[in-house]
């Protein structure tokens, strides 16, 4: 009986395997096919290739941008950009989030206000940052805190507010203090919320850094964007927008792993 539910449990993760290599080839092969397809409509003037662009083209500007050494430069802006701007937004969120749990009264007296800059949209928010701090990394920065902070702030608070209010009555009947309750109770409980909030504020806090170059900065690959818009160059537009999203799907994934870790953490 045993041998064979072995077995069987076996075939299962064969099954799921197979299932996941299928999925992975896929998309692998969508993606193959769209940039087929993209490429020989601009062969074949379905498109206008100097407006649209074509694979060969972005592919030949991503290898002249390396060859003039300015590849590596304007990723490292935008990832640095966006990098300081998630840590600085989540962790500023998370100390708002607990203060707001720490004092019921607090949290009435700025609820309403924190409502109304999560409804303005932060876009215009951007002139006012490079009057404040000049077109620099900083303004760049603090678009990109603007952009995602709100929004932990918000998950943040939902989250402690869900927590299993048992548990609460239940530190409290053993003497806990309100600085226990946070650390041993809310916290560890909003991990899984914790872990949502920063796949959210990671691409929100990209938004930030790309909005931010667009208004402030003279080097990422938002600069680069405006820069080949302006010039009606798009082939270095593609290539930048291409670049772009593999540094969104790069952060996500290391969001991920961490989400992996932290979850096999609390199983064990």
């Amino acid at each position: 009986m045993h041998s064979k539910t072995s077995a069987e449990h076996l075939a299962y993760l064969r099954q799921l395997k197979r299932r996941q290599l299928i999925i992975r080839l896929s998309q692998g092969l969508l993606l193959i096919g769209i940039f087929a397809l993209w490429e020989l409509a601009a062969r074949l003037g379905w498109i206008n290739a100097f407006v649209f662009s074509q694979p060969t083209r972005v592919w030949n500007a991503a290898v002249r941008l390396a060859r003039q050494g300015e590849l590596w430069k304007h990723l490292g802006w935008t990832v640095g950009e966006t990098v300081i701007g998630f840590t600085s937004g989540t962790l500023l969120g998370i100390a708002i989030a607990i203060i707001l749990w720490w004092s019921d009264f607090v949290s009435r007296v700025l609820d309403p206000y924190i409502v109304v800059l999560e409804s303005i949209p932060k876009v215009a928010l951007g002139p006012i940052f490079v009057v404040w701090l000049g077109t620099n990394m900083t303004a760049v920065i603090a678009m990109a805190v603007a952009v995602s902070v709100i929004v932990t702030v918000m998950m943040m608070h939902t989250g402690f507010k869900e927590v299993d209010p048992n548990k609460i009555k239940l530190a409290r009947t053993f003497g806990a203090t309100k600085l226990q309750i946070l650390t041993k109770v809310i916290i560890p409980a909003s991990v899984p919320t914790m872990i949502a909030a920063l796949k959210v504020s990671v691409g929100l806090s990209l938004v930030g850094t790309i909005v931010g170059e667009f208004l402030a900065s003279k080097a990422g690959l938002g600069y680069l964007i405006i820069y080949g818009g302006q010039v009606f160059n798009m082939s270095l537009v593609m290539a930048s927008i291409l670049l772009l999203a593999i540094v969104s799907v790069i952060l996500y994934y290391f969001v991920s792993k961490l989400e992996e870790r932290v979850v096999r953490g609390r199983d064990y």
